[in-house]
């Protein structure tokens, strides 16, 4: 029988296994004068961006992002084959060329299809950078191996070695979506159980994860899950303690239900226990569990190789057992019984295309992620005759959405956590303060779940976020001939007053939680109006990411080759692969969509 200590090896993804940012210093390969005055040169703004990186970046379990400088620089073929062989032997995902003088172009460009790449090209008069910069975009273009290019706006002397602003924006931001495409490769989406009440995006697309996302599905009935619960295939001593951790830290809230269908407390109870199995057993699921192979279950530790994940719940798990609400919140928050943790991501109703937009953002930001119904627009006329109140908010033009959901409204979502201005965020799990946790698991209250929609019980999670939270809202939809494309709304969350909040909260679900979301407005297209944002909406459900980071799931779209078809963001935080350029610049929402079905999925033709 294989060992503890090696299911830990297999199971759990060390830190040496993360991939790397490669990065290839490019220089003038004539020797006798040229090459020799520019070496040290070179060589030092490799090294210059590697510690940038590594200063500023992390990875999912928080530890400093790692790059490989090739051993040379690069004048020829010769040493960009000897790169590329490095690369590859030392697990690099992310390629950036940097250089400060004119190189030969095709003879010193990355030419690996499937990684994403980027040229930075000095901007200085002594040394002609920026023409090596056009030259070898033109040859990525040409070849149609798609590069970013990154060029300072001010020029710089020589010998300043320090890296401008705008330059060190973009290295961060390709960088940040590089790795999280570089992550997802080679991954698993775990599909517990199937189509959830005839919602689409639970009917899992195998070409989406395969070759746009590098990714396989793995799919498995829910009697699996029902199964380890019955014969206790989980850790029973960390059962224990997460049931412990549960009765003190999860406070129960008010029933809902009518007096006829009100539960006993005997059965409240076996749906606790029975709402914490499933939340160890999901993780096992997603990534295994050494423990499983102590106790004899070498098959059930291994686990799914799983990044992300979805739970059908809906019915015909719901009518017969407790709901997935509460381990889809626990594990989509960067804390439970065991501490401050990276989030598990796990889509409710197995929604895999809002998994999938989950997963997006997890990466890019390293924070906990919500999952919502996007329920209903409220005009400002419709909140006063519903509340008796007019709704007057800087935020706020002329309406508001209201996002709720149970399930994996992960209980960052609050809001508790706060900025250095001290205002509400959501953080990655490295920056949260014990005091932090504490503030988010006191703002929730669980309830017991409606009988009606829940016949087999479960409970709900109820929170308010807090508003003035800078949040970007997505949502990856599929269209039948054009594959996926994707939608980007920033705005911000906001802080109604309370009478207003009742009267609107209390016309829906009230055991969930609520977060009200401002769009930004611009005055045309979907963003003309917050009830445009809303009927222009692909779907149902949708994912809100703390902070206004719709650049960078346009950049991240854009390495997939995904197209982004509603977004509010500015022209001038928008970065795309230069080639994107050949297919119209005055339209870049259409010349998005026609390179995305010029170059086809990442990983291949769907």
């Amino acid at each position: 029988m294989i060992g503890a200590l090696r299911f830990q090896q297999i199971i759990y993804m060390k830190k040496s296994s993360y991939p790397k940012i490669g990065i290839r210093p490019a220089i003038d390969g004539r020797l006798g004068g040229v090459r020799e005055s520019l070496e040290e040169r070179t060589m030092q703004q490799a090294r210059a961006v590697a510690a940038m990186f590594a200063a500023e970046l992390r990875y999912p379990d928080g530890s400093p992002v790692e790059c490989v400088i090739a051993d040379t620089c690069i004048g020829g073929v010769r040493e960009a084959a000897d790169c590329a062989d490095k690369f590859k032997l030392s697990n690099v995902g992310v390629s950036l060329t940097v250089t400060p003088c004119w190189c030969y172009g095709s003879e010193t460009m990355d030419m690996d299809p499937h990684t994403p790449k980027a040229v930075w090209g000095f901007n200085g008069t002594e040394r002609p950078g920026a023409v090596y910069l056009a030259a070898v975009l033109a040859g990525h273009t040409q070849k149609g191996i798609p590069a970013f290019g990154i060029y300072g706006r001010d020029v710089q002397s020589a010998d300043d070695t320090k890296i401008p602003a705008d330059v060190r924006e973009k290295l961060l931001g390709f960088a940040r979506c590089g790795l999280a495409v570089a992550l997802m490769r080679g991954k698993s989406y775990l599909s517990i159980g199937g189509t959830s009440m005839g919602i689409a995006g639970s009917i899992v697309d195998l070409p989406l994860w395969e070759k746009w996302l590098g990714m396989r599905v793995e799919a498995i009935d829910m009697t699996e899950v029902a199964g380890r619960m019955s014969k206790g295939q989980y850790d029973a001593a960390e059962y224990e303690k997460a049931l412990s951790w549960v009765k003190a830290n999860c406070p129960e809230g008010k029933d809902y239900n009518s007096v006829e269908k009100t539960r006993d407390r005997k059965q409240l109870d076996a749906e606790w226990q029975d709402s914490v199995k499933m939340a160890l057993i999901m993780r096992d699921l997603m990534v295994g569990n050494p423990k499983l192979a102590e106790m004899g279950l070498g098959e059930q530790a291994q686990g799914h190789n799983a990044i992300a994940a979805g739970f059908q719940g809906q019915r015909q798990w719901t009518d017969h057992f407790p709901n997935g609400d509460f381990p889809e919140a626990i594990l989509n928050s960067t804390f439970d019984w065991n501490g401050k943790r990276a989030p598990y991501i796990v889509a409710t109703e197995n929604d895999a295309l809002n998994g999938a937009g989950m997963l997006f953002g997890n990466l890019l930001t390293h924070s906990a992620q919500i999952f919502a119904d996007l329920r209903t627009y409220w005009s400002l006329d419709a909140i006063q005759t519903a509340s008796g109140e007019k709704l007057s908010h800087p935020l706020v033009a002329d309406g508001i959405l209201h996002l709720i959901n149970s399930g994996p409204a992960a209980l960052d979502g609050t809001g508790e956590q706060t900025d250095a201005d001290g205002k509400p965020t959501m953080k990655p799990f490295w920056d949260i303060s014990d005091a932090e946790v504490e503030k988010c698991l006191k703002a929730t209250t669980w309830h017991p779940s409606i009988t009606e929609y829940f016949p087999g019980g479960g409970w709900s999670t109820r929170y308010r976020t807090r508003g003035g939270m800078p949040a970007t809202m997505i949502r990856l939809n599929l269209a039948g001939g054009l594959g996926p494309a994707l939608q980007i709304a920033e705005g911000y969350t906001i802080d109604l007053p309370d009478k207003v909040h009742d009267a609107l909260d209390q016309r829906t679900n009230p055991t969930w939680p609520t977060t009200w979301f401002a769009p930004i407005l611009t005055g045309s297209g979907a963003f003309r109006s917050t009830y445009e944002v809303m009927n222009h909406w692909g779907a149902n459900h949708c994912v809100m990411t703390c902070g206004h980071v719709g650049h960078l799931y346009i950049t991240l779209a854009s390495m997939l080759r995904i197209p982004v078809y509603m977004h509010n963001v500015s022209e001038d935080r928008v970065f795309r692969p230069s080639a994107w350029n050949a297919f119209g610049t005055a339209d870049l929402e259409g010349a998005d969509f026609r390179a995305c079905a010029n170059y086809g999925p990442l990983y291949g033709k769907a």
